[in-house]
């Protein structure tokens, strides 16, 4: 009798290390645009059989990693549909991740659900996504010049300067000068055995741990507001590619605006790219104004469609128009 295989939908009754065997193999395919569709299918069952627990969440976030290795892969529109399932899906598990592991997939939800959701065909959904993304906007701090220096840092590549410096500084003739300074500091290793001093080691050893952890927790909240925005932007483009759907125009207007009159929120680079929107945006704002599509076409309405259609028509009394009467339909119309 052939051995059953293991299905996703019922993974309640897998062992752990099945289910962490099954996330592996779904990490290692859904890299693959031609796989994602299915790898990302079988993700969503495992969320959905309750598989991902405290004891699977690394290897469940592994998956979403490995999903977003990518940030633009999630809106291609062949595989967008996947990308927004399996992230809205991944709600459903966020109690089983940590801070920074919830933080990440704040902003990842973002890319693969939000600026999804501005794809839409209904003015509803498109509505209400904009109000979504004008919310998070507010919730944003007012950008720092450090984090304008950051971010020109990473643009000229100056964190790879950074890290060269700081594997210089673990290098061994550095740490051997360093032991030798302090055992001249202490020749005969007295220190070590005087209480006070003992005293004061646990203590500053005490703040240096909670110092640590303090800087390690504002370099968690700068990276989180440092994805968020990065995340934020591609919303505003998707939504400003959009302004040739009538229906999307003035939803765009608001948001847009919005987005320029919080323009202190974001970097320098984001604040370039925001002033761009605008004035792209004001741009095709004035082309409405004096009546012209956003093509640069005249805009009409149905009276004029039928004016400009009729226009050089004949019209019967007896009949209807074409009739071949000696009236034209200009008079006919007014």
């Amino acid at each position: 009798m052939p051995e059953k295989r293991l299905r996703f939908k019922t993974t309640t009754d897998a062992s752990e290390m099945q289910v962490i065997e099954a996330m592996q193999k779904i990490a290692s395919h859904i890299k693959n645009p031609t796989k994602f569709s299915k790898a990302s299918k079988l993700a969503v069952q495992l969320i959905q059989a309750g598989s991902v627990k405290p004891g699977t969440s690394d290897q469940f976030f592994a998956i979403l990693e490995a999903a977003m290795s990518s940030t633009t892969s999630c809106n291609d529109p062949s595989v967008r549909a996947d990308y927004h399932a399996l992230f809205l899906a991944a709600q459903d598990a966020v109690e089983c991740l940590n801070k920074k592991q919830r933080n990440q997939l704040t902003s990842w939800t973002i890319r693969a659900v939000v600026a999804n959701d501005l794809f839409t065909d209904d003015s509803f959904v498109f509505s209400r996504t904009a109000g979504r993304i004008k919310e998070a906007i507010s919730n944003l701090p007012v950008a720092t010049k450090d984090d304008d220096i950051e971010e020109a840092a990473a643009l000229k590549g100056e964190a790879e300067v950074a890290d060269a410096g700081s594997q210089m500084k673990q290098d061994p003739s550095f740490v051997a000068s360093s032991v030798e300074n302090n055992k001249e500091l202490d020749p005969f290793g007295l220190d070590s055995l005087i209480p006070s001093t003992l005293k004061k080691d646990e203590k500053s050893k005490g703040k240096e741990a909670a110092a640590k952890i303090r800087k390690g927790e504002e370099e968690e909240t700068k990276r989180f507001l440092k994805s968020h925005r990065e995340a934020l932007i591609p919303c505003l483009e998707i939504a400003a590619r959009r302004y040739k759907t009538p229906w999307c125009q003035t939803v765009i207007d608001i948001l847009v605006k919005h987005a320029f009159d919080n323009i202190s929120r974001f970097t320098s680079q984001q604040r370039v790219a925001i002033e761009k929107l605008w004035a792209s945006i004001r741009e095709q704002q004035n082309r409405r104004k004096h009546g012209k599509s956003v093509s640069g076409k005249l805009d009409v309405n149905a009276f004029e469609w039928l004016q400009q259609k009729y226009a050089n028509e004949k019209i019967s009394i007896r009949h209807s128009v074409g009739g071949g009467g000696e009236r034209h339909a200009e008079q006919w119309l007014g």
